[in-house]
């Protein structure tokens, strides 16, 4: 019975050596957008986005990642370096309400057990789903049909450390690729805006978050056995 306990205990701590570390906080920071309307640079934040985020890390390398993050697009061809878009004119306004899911790797161990100051850079992906307006332009600027919604995928890189006890600072570029192709008004869905369509209609649209997070972590500590 001794040797069972001391084997029992031995298991236990063995879990919880390997213990998932929590992490809790916001991203704050800026959007952009790419596509038929407006400027063609890819990391050009000109609008405010918030979020809030939760990581289960799994491991020193990986976490899952589940995020909430909003911010509007919006874009002006008068703000366009292309001189026909620059002549057109065209501007519109959108928002995105995203939710995200997905693995966070970091490309250097990141044990959170450990107290000493850890920096990795990282690289996350997975699934977004998002909530926008369907829209359309006339007269030059945006008008709102109906609100819908898509997926887009996520490629986030980044920076993140730790040098307090239990804060995590971050910063990351985050594009979405979207399965949508009318963030802009450009390729309305409703056929009665047929005629209203312009651009590249075999390109969808992107946006992209930047900006810093801030999270806090929790979980159990890891225990320490001897024989």
């Amino acid at each position: 019975m001794k040797y069972f306990l001391i084997y029992i205990s031995l298991i236990f701590c063995g879990f919880s050596t390997h213990a998932q570390i929590n992490e809790l906080g916001v991203f704050v920071g800026g959007v952009n957008y790419i596509g038929d309307v407006g400027p063609t640079t890819y990391i050009a934040p000109n609008e405010p986005a918030i979020g809030i985020l939760y990581k289960w890390n799994r491991s020193p390398r990986h976490a899952y990642r589940f995020s909430y993050t909003q911010g509007s697009l919006k874009s002006k061809d008068i703000d366009s370096d292309v001189p026909s878009r620059n002549l057109r004119g065209y501007s519109f306004e959108n928002s995105v309400k995203e939710f995200s899911a997905g693995l966070e790797f970091n490309f250097m161990d990141f044990d959170l057990h450990n107290s000493k100051t850890k920096v990795s850079p990282y690289v996350y992906s997975g699934v977004s789903y998002f909530i926008y307006d369907e829209i359309y332009i006339l007269g030059n600027t945006s008008h709102i049909d109906y609100q819908s919604s898509a997926f887009a995928i996520p490629m986030v890189i980044g920076l993140k450390g730790r040098f307090f006890q239990n804060f995590i600072i971050g910063a990351e570029v985050g594009f979405r690729y979207t399965f949508t192709d009318n963030l802009d008004g450009s390729n309305p869905k409703n056929d009665n805006f047929e005629t209203l369509r312009f651009g590249n209609l075999n390109s969808n649209d992107w946006y992209v978050f930047t900006g810093l997070t801030l999270t806090y972590t929790f979980g159990k500590n890891p225990c320490f056995c001897t024989e």
